[in-house]
């Protein structure tokens, strides 16, 4: 059976959440309802989207919500490069979380390729079959 709670990308997509929650305690207060409120939601968001995908029914519908997860890593690091710019974030935290997305983004297209590898193979059965 497929949970999300199996997947390594969930649980790393979990720990980088961790991460950015840590490193954001430091963000001016009055960024709390700004930056520090959209980084943070961008990186929920990510395991989010992958648990909910993988609850669906389908694997196009998960490798939708997969997709879903790589728009808003790129949305959390468009952010955090700013959070640096800003000098709310050291270099070496911005590169330590930029390359834990990296790492899930590779991850998420690895299965994203996967589950269009299968839907592929279903559908050219399908074709074949007249089912």
């Amino acid at each position: 059976m497929r949970t999300y709670k199996n997947l390594k990308v969930w649980e790393k997509a979990t720990a980088l959440t961790l991460q950015v929650y840590a490193a954001t305690k430091c963000f001016p207060k009055d960024e709390a309802y700004g930056l520090t409120a959209q980084v943070r939601r961008a990186a929920v968001s990510v395991p989010s989207n992958i648990a909910e995908g993988s609850e669906r029914k389908s694997d196009k519908d998960f490798t939708r919500f997969l997709r879903m997860a790589n728009g808003s890593l790129a949305e959390l690091e468009t952010q955090l490069y700013i959070a640096m710019k800003l000098a709310y974030l050291e270099e070496g935290a911005y590169m330590h979380l930029l390359q834990a997305s990296h790492e899930i983004r590779k991850m998420i297209n690895g299965l994203t390729s996967g589950l269009e590898a299968t839907t592929a193979s279903t559908e050219d059965w399908r074709l074949k079959t007249g089912d």
